[in-house]
């Protein structure tokens, strides 16, 4: 009983605290500057932005992305089996809350990999950067911690190499 109080108590603090991080965001991004991540950051931002928190980047701990509204996308892709649920903040509105300008993100991995995606494709696929798989935070070996995802089975279009190839994951950067 004990425990589940505890647990109870902890998810309520959590709940609140991203709340008044979503508040504090929304004041401070349209002041041009981001809020600290608290915990660790799993994504930086560089190139051409106008809303930082470092010096010329914008840097993101978990708690920030999902802070910015959680998309799920359900499809099928090349890396699992079946139907797959994928959650994650929308790419474009990631773009927008940084002041994103330009034609072009590339993505980076952490093992170095990059791909340069269009970003008219965020806005016309609603391309997601997934945190999670089937319920569960991507941990590296999964792919995880952030990767591109692209709603393969609302149009054929998207069942080719080309977005299959965009479709970055262990994401680390964009610029």
């Amino acid at each position: 009983h004990g425990v589940y109080r505890r647990t109870k108590t902890m998810c309520f603090v959590r709940s609140f605290l991203s709340a008044v991080l979503a508040i504090t965001w929304i004041s401070s991004a349209q002041a041009g500057s981001l809020p600290q991540p608290v915990g660790k950051t799993i994504l930086t931002i560089s190139g051409q932005i106008s809303n930082t928190n470092a010096d010329g980047v914008a840097r993101f701990d978990r708690d920030m992305l999902e802070a910015l509204g959680i998309t799920t996308v359900q499809t099928t892709n090349p890396w699992y089996d079946g139907r797959t649920v994928f959650e994650g903040v929308l790419l474009k509105k990631l773009m927008e809350t940084v002041g994103a300008k330009g034609e072009t993100v590339k993505a980076v991995a952490l093992n170095d990999y990059a791909i340069a995606i269009p970003m008219a494709d965020f806005e016309k696929f609603n391309v997601v950067l997934a945190m999670k798989r089937d319920g569960n935070y991507m941990e590296v070996r999964e792919k995880g911690p952030l990767f591109v995802i692209y709603p393969y089975d609302s149009t054929p279009e998207l069942q080719t190499q080309i977005y299959y190839t965009r479709s970055a994951w262990q994401v680390a950067k964009l610029i």
